[in-house]
């Protein structure tokens, strides 16, 4: 859907570089796997949790859990997928939370509440203001339909159709076998056409 979610540049290779120096006591190979996936795990978590502050600091929270296990890291999978399997679990876990579930307030569009961000996307200055009011609540109305799928069609429709996963990524992610993976995205899909008819 957005520009910001397509796949960052490098390989998987790259990836294993950092992950063997990070293993061999390069503390700043870590780094370089944060500042590569960070957007697109961000991205993930907030399309999961459609908050910005939440997503924040589950993307943090998987940040720190891969850190803590990757010297164990057996490159059984990508790096990519193990990361992201992390932070969908982070996700699925704090949707689970009673207390998340008790914070969670509707932002109304017409009144939202002071400091809120119901948009997380930088505007465009080249687009008149009314262009970028319309854009905004566009944005909102697609991702309160995701927040309304159910748990199990969420995670696969924001892992294929915002973060781009291939179904095998997917499946290794989620546990699911490929068949599974792809009737829930279909599934998944045919609701959010049905919540959005009028929006898109």
């Amino acid at each position: 859907m957005d520009e910001d979610t397509k796949r960052p540049p490098g390989s998987a290779q790259e990836d294993a570089t950092w992950v063997r120096a990070f293993q061999e006591g390069d503390r700043t190979a870590f780094d370089r796997l944060v500042l590569k996936h960070k957007d697109r795990l961000f991205n993930l978590c907030y399309r999961f949790l459609g908050d910005y502050q939440e997503a924040n600091d589950s993307a943090q929270e998987a940040f720190i859990s891969a850190y803590r296990a990757l010297k164990k890291f057996r490159f059984e999978s990508a790096f990519s997928t193990w990361l992201y399997r992390i932070a969908v679990n982070t996700c699925k876990n704090k949707l689970k939370s009673s207390a998340y579930r008790k914070e969670r307030v509707t932002v109304s569009l017409d009144n939202p509440r002071k400091g809120a961000n119901p948009s997380v996307n930088i505007g465009d200055e080249s687009r008149s203001p009314a262009v970028e009011l319309a854009r905004k609540e566009r944005m909102a109305q697609i991702q309160g339909a995701i927040n309304r799928l159910a748990q199990e069609h969420r995670e696969v429709v924001v892992l294929r159709d915002i973060n781009g996963l291939s179904y095998e990524e997917i499946g290794d992610i989620t546990g699911l076998n490929p068949g599974t993976v792809k009737s829930r995205i279909a599934r998944g899909r045919l609701e959010l056409r049905k919540m959005l008819r009028d929006v898109i």
